[in-house]
């Protein structure tokens, strides 16, 4: 067990401004914490203040003796861990608890707050306390704040106060008191920013603290602390890259008190940024800056510059970086720290700055770049940030010719992003799908081992004859190309025909070995999300007739089998969904079972086939109306070539089509036959009738008569189909989502 109240552990570092050798000095001193004992040797901590005044002094600097903890104030906080521990306290009781132990805090905030116990109790406190108890503990504290951030313990403490003020944001009335303490402590971490920040305790403090005045919620400020794990996933997508849309969803923050303390915290880096440049827990601070500023390009447009180690202010208009720090910044973009901070520079950056960062430190240099082992992801993060197609060709000069190279030195990464970005800014597409496919497979071999060469990516460059590489059975698929994969089938369908043939050309048991495969079965998915046609996703989907069943067990085959059931026609469904059925049980079992048995009504299926299968040929009525009226040309030529065209590769609306399509299978989703009159409610038949009267823009006169049975074939919808699209057209109407030209579409086709 742990012991309290242990000898007093002595440390020494210096607080304030630093020049390069005194941080060095400073983070030499840096020491593991013991698991074991009370007292615990915190990277930084300078002589303690009992100074408990609300106003704030400088903490002084020097030697630090850590007292020790007495006797009577560990018992009394013991008593109050084993109070909370029962469920007999009530919310007030609890209240006024934390109240009277804030008040026996006075004096000990910093010997409290880093006992390795008794700061466990104390970070309960602070919880459960009201908002004036709190910040009368910051404001008591304040001169100890930037030490108790570095310690092991009192780090939680100090990290846990900033998140109880966050709660009280939305309250207006607590807003004075929490910007008040929040300034505070804001001064003070300020004036010792350069130690906190290359703390690793203090670090990451402060960066809460740079997230809670952008008003980011603290709860779900991952991305914002450290470098979002999904990064990769989301640069290789087509969407667009800036978080600006994220501030939607953030608290009222103090966006003054953050530029004070951003300016501050610079003003104090400025004499030893070049060592802070290379640090870890600085790097980590400054990247946290940079993302919580995003947005504001006045800001960004000085802050960005100082980081990159320009001394001097912008001399010129679309003149940030300095000429002589160029050399420099080639060089430091091979440090591990500082190309993680490059990364976020690229992706925050103004237009302005970003394209004089490529043209004078990138530009000729990026296939050198991507050959280092740190630098190849700062050139990811460059393509992937390219904002406009003139900066895309440019790229693609240089890089584009080396696809082969790139891949032999492992810097598949580099290609993934390239094939990303021009699809994304359709720069060279049809050039780069086939500079990819020569590449991985030779001119002079079959180009049905594109696909399978990229899945199992290492091995394909690494075998000693490329021209007789066969599949790896058994072996893991490679992530990066299936990344490149997924990305190529988003293309359009007439620049990767070698890769529709590729794929279709698989024999049954390499796709079924696939989809087993968490990164084939994304493959497959992209596959038959393509733009490739009906009848060739079907030839792919038939090579695992036999095996749905199987498939549907499997975590990520799951998913594939809805895939599979979007695009099949009629008999290919019905023959997934027997197999399924097959193995109902087991799958209920599984996570991903409840959402496919819902999706496939198997339950529907096993109770009445005929009704399963009228609600199918339903649904297919609707949404080839919906693809005629909303689709574009190409989908209206190919409307007739699946069951159910997947229109998420239309071009002109993609995201309206697929939110039609989900409203539609919501609308007619329900157990009853889709055809079937039986309990219907005349009130709300009535109402719908005149939606769709509203909506079709037909008359009194015209409402009176009976429709035509010409109107009910060209419609192909029956009575229950019409109200459920007339539901759907009436609230696309009254959001805006349907434009004029498609209203009168739609009162031409029903006229």
């Amino acid at each position: 067990m742990v012991s309290v109240g242990s000898k007093a552990l002595v440390s020494r570092s210096s607080m304030g401004d630093h020049d390069h050798e005194s941080l060095k000095q400073a983070k030499s001193k840096r020491r593991k914490h013991k698991k074991g004992g009370a007292a615990h040797e915190s990277d930084s901590n300078p002589k303690h203040s009992n100074t408990n005044s609300n106003t704030f002094t400088s903490p002084p600097q020097g030697s630090r003796v850590r007292k020790q903890l007495d006797p009577e104030t560990t018992q009394y906080f013991s008593e109050i861990a084993n109070l909370f521990e029962t469920e007999g306290v009530e919310l007030e009781e609890r209240s006024l608890i934390c109240a009277n132990a804030l008040q026996e805090t006075k004096g000990k905030e910093f010997e409290i707050a880093t006992d390795y116990i008794v700061s466990h109790t104390l970070e309960t406190i602070l919880q459960g306390c009201d908002v004036d108890h709190l910040c009368d503990f910051l404001h008591s504290s304040a001169n100890d704040f930037p030490y108790i951030a570095m310690d092991r313990s009192g780090s939680h403490v100090a990290e846990t106060a900033i998140k109880s003020l966050a709660v009280h944001l939305e309250d207006d009335e607590a807003r004075p008191l929490v910007e008040e303490a929040l300034t505070i402590i804001c001064k003070v971490i300020a004036a010792n920013s350069v130690d906190v920040m290359c703390n690793c305790y203090g670090s990451h403090v402060l960066r809460t603290l740079l997230c809670l005045c952008r008003g980011v919620p603290l709860d779900k400020s991952g991305y914002y602390l450290s470098k979002s794990t999904t990064l990769l996933a989301e640069r290789l997508n087509s969407k667009e890259f800036s978080k600006k849309d994220d501030a939607t969803n953030f608290q009222p923050g103090f966006p003054n008190l953050l530029k004070v303390l951003v300016s501050d915290m610079l003003k104090h880096a400025k004499k030893c940024i070049k060592t802070l440049q290379v640090d870890q827990f600085s790097s980590l601070v400054f990247q946290t800056m940079l993302r919580v500023l995003a947005g504001d390009d006045e800001e960004m447009l000085h802050v960005i510059p100082f980081l990159l180690g320009c001394k001097d202010k912008n001399n010129a208009e679309g003149n940030f970086i300095d000429a002589k720090v160029v050399a420099d910044l080639k060089n430091l973009l091979k440090e591990s720290k500082f190309s993680h901070l490059m990364e976020v520079v690229l992706e925050v950056s103004p237009e302005a700055l970003f394209n004089e960062l490529f043209t004078k430190v990138f530009r000729n240099y990026l296939f050198e770049l991507s050959s280092h082992q740190h630098g190849n992801f700062v050139v990811q993060a460059l393509i992937s940030y390219a904002r406009n197609q003139d900066l895309m060709e440019l790229i693609w000069e240089e890089l584009g010719p080396n696809l082969e190279d790139l891949f032999k030195m492992g810097r598949s990464g580099v290609v993934a992003s390239l094939v990303a970005a021009s699809e994304r800014l359709h720069v060279n597409e049809h050039k780069c799908c086939e500079v990819l496919a020569e590449v991985v497979c030779p001119v002079d071999d079959s180009p049905k081992g594109i696909v399978p060469r990229l899945m199992f990516l290492d091995s394909c460059f690494t075998y000693d004859d490329k021209s007789n590489w066969s599949w790896q059975s058994g072996a893991r698929m490679n992530v990066m190309g299936s990344l490149i994969l997924q990305t190529v089938f988003r293309f359009r369908s007439e620049y990767i025909q070698p890769y529709i043939r590729s794929i279709t050309s698989m024999e049954a048991t390499h796709v079924l070995e696939a989809v087993g495969d968490s990164r084939g079965s994304h493959v497959i998915e992209a596959f038959l999300s393509s733009g490739a046609s009906g009848k060739l996703k079907r030839r792919l989907i038939t090579k695992l007739q036999g095996h749905f069943g199987e498939v549907a067990l499997n975590s990520s085959g799951a998913f594939t089998i809805d895939k599979c059931f979007t695009v099949s026609n009629l008999s290919l469904r019905e023959t997934i969904v027997s197999e399924v059925l097959a193995v109902r049980s087991d799958l209920s079992k599984t996570k991903q079972g409840s959402y496919l048995l819902r999706k496939l009504d198997i339950d529907g299926f096993a109770a009445n086939p005929d009704h399963w299968r009228s609600k199918q040929a339903s649904k297919e009525s609707t949404y080839k109306d919906f693809c005629s009226m909303f689709g574009s040309n190409d989908t209206k030529l190919m409307k007739n070539d699946s069951f159910l065209r997947d229109t998420s590769n239309n071009k002109s609306n993609p995201n309206t089509v697929k939110e039609m399509r989900k409203e539609i299978d919501q609308s007619l989703g329900s157990g009853a036959p889709f055809l079937s009159f039986q309990n219907k409610n005349p009130k709300k038949e009535k109402l719908k009738s005149k939606r769709n009267a509203y909506i079709s823009g037909d008359d009194d006169e015209s409402n009176r008569k009976k429709r035509s049975k010409k109107e009910k074939v060209e419609s192909g919808f029956d009575t229950a189909a019409t109200a459920a699209s007339g539901k759907i057209l009436k609230k696309r109407r009254r959001d805006g989502d349907l434009s004029e030209a498609s209203l009168k579409k739609v009162k031409a086709s029903n006229a």
